[in-house]
C-alpha cells in the first residue's frame, strides 16, 4: 500500500511538473510572437495556455501581464493609423467645403450646417425645390420644399429614374417643427424633413442617376410632380461627397480618443502590476 501511494504521488509530481513546462512553453512562445509583432498569434498562444492548464497561476499570470502589453501595441498602432488618417481625411473635408456655405444661428443651433452654396436658401424663393444639407459630422438631411397656390399636404417624396426604378421616402408626419407650413400673401408653403436615413435611400439613387431625367412626385394628400434640374442634382452628389468624408472624420476622432484611453488605461495597469512585483 505503501508502495502504492508513493508511485501515485510520484505520478502527481511529474504531471504538476510537465504542466509548469508545457506552460512555460507556450508563454514563451507567446512572448517571441509579441516581440516579432504577431500580436493575434501571441494572444491566441496566451488563450489557449489559460485554457489547457487552468492551474499554473504563476504562468496564468504572467500571461494577462503579456496580453496587456499586447492590447497596448494594439492601440498604439490604431492610435497611430488614426492620426495619418485623420490627416488626410481633414484635408480631403476643407477641399470640398470650399463648395459649402457654413449655416449656424447661435441663439438656436447647437450644430451647423453646410449647404452647397449654387442651391442656397435664398436663391430658392417661391418655387419648389429638394434641399440638402450635411452638418458638422457628417449627417446628410434631405427636405422637400413645395410652393403654391393650394396646400397639398404632402408627407414624403418619391424619385423616378427613365427606366422606371425609383426610391420613396418615409412617409413623415407634419410637427410644426421640422415639418412645417406657412402661408405668405395668399400662397402656400410646405417644408417636410428626412433626417436619420428617413430618405429611405432617395439621395443616393438620385446621385446614381444623376446623369438620367428624375421625375420628383410629392405624396401625400395631393400629388405634385416636378422633374429634377441640374443643379439639384449637383448639389445632392457633393452633400453626399461631403457626408461620407466629414463622417470619416467624426469616426476617426472617436478611434482615436478610444485608442488613448485605452493606452493609459493599459499603461497604468502594466505600472500598477509591475510596482506589485518589484515590491515582494
Amino acid at each position: 500500500m505503501y508502495k502504492h501511494i508513493c508511485w501515485v504521488i510520484a505520478l502527481i509530481f511529474v504531471s504538476c511538473s510537465g504542466n509548469k513546462e508545457n506552460a512555460n512553453k507556450m508563454l514563451n512562445q507567446a512572448q517571441v510572437f509579441y516581440e516579432q509583432g504577431a500580436l493575434s498569434t501571441a494572444k491566441t498562444y496566451i488563450d489557449s495556455m489559460r485554457v489547457t492548464y487552468p492551474k499554473e497561476f504563476s504562468a496564468i499570470k504572467k500571461g494577462l501581464q503579456l496580453m496587456r502589453y499586447i492590447e497596448l501595441k494594439e492601440n498604439e498602432r490604431n492610435l497611430a493609423y488614426t492620426d495619418s488618417m485623420l490627416i488626410v481625411k481633414q484635408a480631403e473635408a476643407e477641399e470640398l467645403k470650399k463648395n459649402f456655405d457654413f449655416v449656424k444661428d447661435s441663439a438656436y443651433d447647437e450644430i451647423g450646417n453646410y449647404i452647397y452654396k449654387r442651391l442656397g436658401i435664398e436663391k430658392n424663393i417661391q418655387r419648389c425645390y429638394i434641399r440638402v444639407g450635411v452638418n458638422e459630422y457628417g449627417e446628410i438631411y434631405l427636405s422637400s420644399v413645395y410652393y403654391g397656390a393650394k396646400n397639398i399636404n404632402h408627407t414624403g417624396i418619391k424619385a423616378e429614374a427613365n427606366d422606371g426604378l425609383s426610391a420613396q421616402t418615409e412617409a413623415i408626419p407634419y410637427d410644426g417643427g421640422r415639418n412645417y407650413r406657412f402661408t405668405d400673401d395668399g400662397a402656400q408653403t410646405e417644408v417636410v424633413t428626412y433626417l436619420k436615413g428617413k430618405d429611405n435611400g432617395v439621395l443616393n439613387f438620385i446621385s446614381l442617376y444623376a446623369d438620367q431625367r428624375i421625375k420628383i412626385t410629392y405624396t401625400g394628400e395631393k400629388p405634385y410632380i416636378m422633374v429634377l434640374d441640374n443643379l439639384s442634382k449637383e448639389a445632392i452628389t457633393k452633400s453626399l461627397e461631403l457626408s461620407t468624408v466629414l463622417s470619416d472624420v467624426t469616426r476617426l476622432g472617436q478611434e482615436n480618443k478610444i485608442a488613448i484611453g485605452k493606452i493609459e488605461f493599459l499603461k497604468n495597469k502594466i505600472n500598477s502590476k509591475e510596482s506589485q512585483i518589484s515590491d515582494k
